[in-house]
């Protein structure tokens, strides 16, 4: 199937369908994702996350948008200047008012979404 990204890059929320890394089960969760450039990236304000620790054990996801499921790979982001680039872009403004942004920079989760063929 042909990801018509464009399109899913319009709807902010999304599910996400992550492993447990302890116990092995699907976990769904409404999260927000972004597209930026043309990259498409989940994150959240720093401390630990359920989400994010499955897809370091496991980074085989499902995305949940628009009617539609999609198979994906999770990677962490670590580069400092595009991590920092995700948090001053337009989308993404709500993360300032929640933590500065060096905390953002340097210590938030992040996973870029590379979608499976």
């Amino acid at each position: 199937m042909v990801v018509d990204v464009d399109r899913l890059a319009g709807f902010k929320t999304i599910d996400l369908t992550t492993i447990g890394r302890r116990s092995g089960a699907s976990t769904r969760l409404e999260i927000w994702w972004f597209r930026v450039d043309d990259r498409f990236i989940i994150t959240g304000t720093p401390g630990p996350r359920d989400w994010y620790a499955n897809v370091l054990a496991d980074p085989s996801v499902l995305i949940h948008v628009d009617g539609l499921v999609l198979s994906a790979t999770a990677y962490p982001v670590e580069d400092p200047v595009f991590r920092r680039r995700v948090f001053t872009h337009p989308d993404t403004g709500w993360y300032t008012t929640q933590v500065q942004l060096e905390q953002l920079v340097d210590s938030s989760p992040m996973i870029e979404l590379h979608f499976d063929d």
